[in-house]
C-alpha cells in the first residue's frame, strides 16, 4: 500500500516537529484566512506566507508539482473563460475576442486562493504520518466514530484502487478496449462498477467483523490524553509549538482584518 500524503513525513523540519494538535489548528485557520481574500492588494502577501511556510517545511518541489497538477484540471476551464466573460473593462480585443480586466484580475485572486490553500493543506497533511494526524483530530475532541471511518477510508482506498487496476488488466487480456466509446463498452464500466462497489462492501463488512473480534468499540477513554491535560512528545517543544501556532494565528487574524476593514 502507497501512502501518497505523507512519504515525507520522515523529514526534520520545524514544521514536522510542530505537535500535530496545534498544526492543526494554526494551519486551518490560516487556510480558512486565505479562503476570505477578495482583494488582490493581499494576494502578493497571501502568496509570500505560503511559500514561506513549504520552504520551511522543506517537503521537495517536487511533491507539490505533482499534487497540484490533477486540481488544477478543475480550474482550467475558469481560467480559460472568465476573462472572456467577467467584466466590463476591456483591455484587449480581437474581433469577438473580448479579454476583460476584472476577469484578469478574478482568475488572478483564484488561482493565488487555490495555490495558498492547497500548498498548506499539502504542507498539513505532508509533514504528518496520516495515523498521527488522525490521532491529533480525536485529541481536538472530534468523534472517535468519524476518525476511525477517516483513517479506514484513507487505509483501504488504495486497496480498492489496486482492484480496480486488476479488474481493467483481466479486461484488457480479454480484448477490452477501453478507447472506444460504445454502449459494449458502457456496459462493461458499469460492471466493473458495479463489481467494485460489492468487493468495496464485502471487504468493510470483513473489516468490520475482525475489528469486533479484537474488541472495537469497547476501549475506555482516558481523559490525560486529552488535549487540554496533554502535553507534547518530549516536554520540550511545548513552548516552540505554542509560539508556531501563535504566529499561524496573528497571520490569520490579520489577514481577516485588513481584508474587513483596511482595505
Amino acid at each position: 500500500m502507497k501512502f501518497a500524503l505523507d512519504q515525507y513525513a520522515n523529514l526534520n523540519s520545524p514544521i514536522h516537529q510542530w505537535d500535530v494538535r496545534y498544526k492543526l489548528i494554526g494551519l486551518i485557520t490560516l487556510m480558512f484566512a486565505f479562503a476570505t481574500i477578495n482583494n488582490w492588494y493581499l494576494i502578493p502577501l497571501m502568496v509570500l506566507v505560503t511559500l514561506i511556510l513549504y520552504r520551511i517545511s522543506k517537503l521537495p518541489l517536487s511533491f507539490l508539482v505533482s499534487r497540484l497538477r490533477y486540481p488544477g484540471f478543475f480550474l482550467l476551464g475558469v481560467i480559460i473563460l472568465l476573462p472572456f466573460l467577467s467584466g466590463q473593462t476591456i483591455i484587449w480585443q480581437w474581433g469577438f475576442l473580448t479579454i476583460r480586466q476584472e476577469g484578469c484580475l478574478a482568475v488572478i485572486l483564484i488561482v493565488s486562493r487555490f495555490f495558498a490553500i492547497i500548498t498548506t493543506g499539502l504542507v498539513l497533511f505532508g509533514t504528518s504520518s496520516f495515523l498521527t494526524t488522525v490521532k491529533g483530530i480525536r485529541n481536538l475532541g472530534i468523534s472517535p466514530i468519524i476518525t476511525d471511518m477517516l483513517l479506514l477510508s484513507y487505509r483501504y482506498i488504495f486497496e480498492l484502487s489496486h482492484q480496480l487496476n486488476m479488474m481493467f488488466k483481466a479486461t484488457k487480456l480479454r480484448g477490452f478496449q477501453r478507447s472506444k466509446i460504445s454502449w459494449r463498452n458502457l456496459s462493461i464500466y458499469a460492471a466493473l462498477t458495479g463489481s467494485l462497489l460489492v468487493r468495496s462492501y464485502q471487504q468493510a463488512e470483513r473489516v468490520y467483523q475482525a475489528m469486533l473480534l479484537r474488541g472495537y468499540g469497547n476501549t475506555v477513554v482516558n481523559q490525560e490524553n486529552q488535549f487540554i491535560y496533554s502535553i507534547s512528545r518530549n516536554g520540550i517543544q511545548f513552548d516552540s509549538d505554542l509560539i508556531y501556532l501563535f504566529l499561524a494565528l496573528i497571520i490569520s487574524v490579520s489577514l481577516i482584518v485588513t481584508e474587513l476593514f483596511v482595505l
